[in-house]
């Protein structure tokens, strides 16, 4: 039995080929790895217009056959047949940016070279007529050679014609009759034939570009747009303070009616204890924070959606390129502001080595998304909530602080790292500027949900059991009266080595007791925090409100100052150090990530409470 044909999806970055992907199979994918590499494989059923299936393969995005990092190297690889494992193509789905004509098919025309079926997918077309430049598919097809058809992969449009065009190339040349691969032109001399296929195929062109052109003047200006990118990032870190308020009062609300009501359904015992204060409190203490969450992330995602997250890679790039980080370590770094682990897989678009290592001993250093609920309850209980100008407030300056605090960190960190343990020369890259666009409400919905969902999962899962286990060991056994729970317990006596080694950065029993079980992840500190005194506090659990006003009155302010210096640099995400080893194929590094940082931590939390107890703070 013939098997079912295999169809590269390939492309240069940002053509839209993913959404292309995602359209042609739906819900029929796959993810796995290659063989030897870390390189995620995407696969899908791709029903054809004769009814055959085909297997559909997302290929790494890549400007040509010459790779400049592992992702890229696969899809070489893959397309000439040389990845041990993986089959030769038999024909190629080639997508290209429609308002980006004279870059894209430079590959379309390296990849033509190979003598293989190829279709290509002339995509987001109605972006390019929106901006004023009208395409005939027909007169593309006709000069290059091969079939061309006209798409819109978010809309679904042109998938049935391309579907039929795959059936009829692959006709042409059945399945496993391939020649040798021919010898590879230089990319950098299809320059001048790709601009001739794109004005071939240009009906019209209109002058509405102006607009984005100028916009780009101010938005890259080394001064002008640094400006704008600080002042937008300040904007986002005061909505997240003033935005959130109202949604985290009503969920504050819920969790100290849904405590109340618990225990006083169920009689005082093991299970009220089980469920009120270790559950309930511990669980609630972290689901609060899900409206900054997601506020943060309506930020990222609409910038992103709106094409001006790359334009702020631009900018950067020189302020990275003297710390001597690689350009292409942006993307990855600023995945981490969501979470480290995608952000350190990321890296596998880096080529050098040692670029790709410092970029991934830094990426915990990003202030990702799970401090974020410790960062605000600090805030929250110890920094007023004042104006300290027009629409400033002193809490989101606070927070925008921390999250400078992290990014300076990083770049001394590799600063320091590329003059020792990872020296070398930093390499440059190539960056495409997307079109400015409105962000779809469906997808910037989508996105939300999806985050959204992530984190009350991991509030399910992660956190959950964390907290059981953290409210087991404080709960047994039972202190004698007039004995503190949290100190007579399991939980307690391992706390108590512990604060002797944190003591002198002005950490405290209950700090001692957050500190291991945030290893989990970094909100469970929330988490415990919240089961510690739910523990100590029978009469019930007061919400979110409780746990500020009692942090008010165990913690000085000096001490949370050092807890928030200690969270900006902690690596307290075991996933993070999971990742890390595999990504480098090893303990070593994840060792020297580890303990570089939490040397780092256990000083900045120091210094900080030493000058706060000097300035009268403590």
């Amino acid at each position: 039995m013939q098997a079912a044909p295999l169809i590269a999806l390939v492309g240069n970055p940002n053509a839209g080929k993913s959404a292309l992907f995602n359209a042609l199979t739906g819900a029929r994918q796959k993810v796995g790895n290659y063989p030897g590499v870390t390189v995620e494989r995407h696969s899908g059923r791709l029903a054809l217009a004769d009814g055959r299936p085909a297997e559909l393969i997302d290929l790494p995005g890549t400007y040509s056959l010459d790779p400049a990092s592992p992702d890229e190297r696969v899809t070489r690889d893959v397309v000439l047949g040389r990845l041990p494992g993986e089959r030769r193509p038999d024909a190629l789905l080639v997508v290209v940016d429609a308002g980006n004509l004279d870059n894209h098919l430079r590959f379309v025309l390296q990849l033509k070279t190979l003598g293989m079926p190829i279709v290509v997918a002339l995509n987001m077309i109605d972006l390019a007529e929106r901006d004023g430049l009208m395409l005939d598919a027909g007169k593309l097809s006709e000069a290059l050679g091969v079939p061309v058809v006209a798409t819109v992969a978010v809309r679904r449009r042109g998938l049935d014609g391309l579907r039929e065009q795959l059936v009829e190339v692959l006709r042409r040349m059945p399945v496993g009759q391939r020649g040798e691969t021919p010898p590879l032109p230089d990319i950098a001399t299809l320059q001048r034939e790709a601009r001739g296929l794109a004005l071939a195929a240009t009906v019209s062109e209109t002058r509405t570009r102006r607009f984005a052109h100028r916009l780009d003047g101010v938005l890259l200006h080394p001064v002008w747009g640094m400006g704008v990118l600080l002042a937008l990032l300040f904007v986002i870190f005061q909505a997240v303070f003033a935005w959130s308020e109202v949604p985290v009062g009503w969920i504050e609300e819920g969790v100290a009616a849904l405590g109340t009501g618990v225990a006083g359904l169920l009689p005082e015992g093991f299970v009220r204890s089980l469920i009120v204060e270790g559950i309930i409190a511990g669980v609630g203490a972290v689901i609060v924070f899900l409206p900054p969450i997601l506020i943060l992330f309506g930020f990222i995602l609409l910038l992103e959606a709106s094409g001006y997250m790359v334009r702020a890679a631009f900018l950067m790039d020189r302020l990275m390129a003297s710390v001597g980080l690689s350009g292409r370590a942006f993307i990855p770094l600023l995945s981490s502001f969501a979470c480290a682990v995608p952000g350190i897989m990321a890296t596998r678009t880096i080529d050098d080595e040692k670029d790709r290592l410092t970029t991934i001993l830094i990426a915990p250093l990003m202030t990702c998304s799970a401090r974020l609920p410790v960062y605000t309850i600090i805030i929250g209980a110890f920094i007023p909530d004042r104006a300290v100008g027009p629409g400033v407030g002193l809490q989101g300056l606070v927070l925008f602080g921390l999250y400078i605090a992290g990014i300076a960190g990083a770049f001394v960190a590799a600063l320091a790292l590329r003059r020792s343990v990872t020296k070398g020369a930093s390499s440059g890259f190539m960056l495409e500027m997307p079109r400015y666009q409105w962000p779809n409400l469906r997808d910037f919905a989508i996105g939300l949900w999806q985050r959204a969902a992530a984190f009350l999962k991991r509030a399910g899962t992660i956190i959950l059991l964390t907290t059981v286990v953290l409210w087991a060991l404080l709960s047994f056994p039972k202190a004698p009266e007039g004995v503190s729970q949290t100190e007579y317990s399991v939980a307690g006596r391992i706390a108590s080595g512990l604060e002797v080694v944190v003591r002198p950065i002005g950490f405290n029993h209950d700090i001692a007791l957050a500190l291991i079980p945030a290893m989990a992840a970094r909100e469970v500190a929330v988490a415990a925090i919240g089961t510690v005194y739910a523990v100590d506090d029978s009469e019930g659990v007061g919400g979110q409100a409780t746990i500020r006003e009692q942090l008010q009155k165990r913690w000085s302010l000096a001490t949370a100052l050092a807890f928030l210096a200690w969270f900006v640099f902690a690596p307290q995400c075991i996933s993070t150090i999971a990742v890390t080893r595999r990504e480098t194929n090893g303990w070593k590094w994840p060792l020297f990530m580890v303990g570089y940082l939490f040397a780092v931590a256990y000083v900045a939390a120091g210094v900080t409470y030493w000058i706060a107890v000097w300035a009268g703070l403590g």
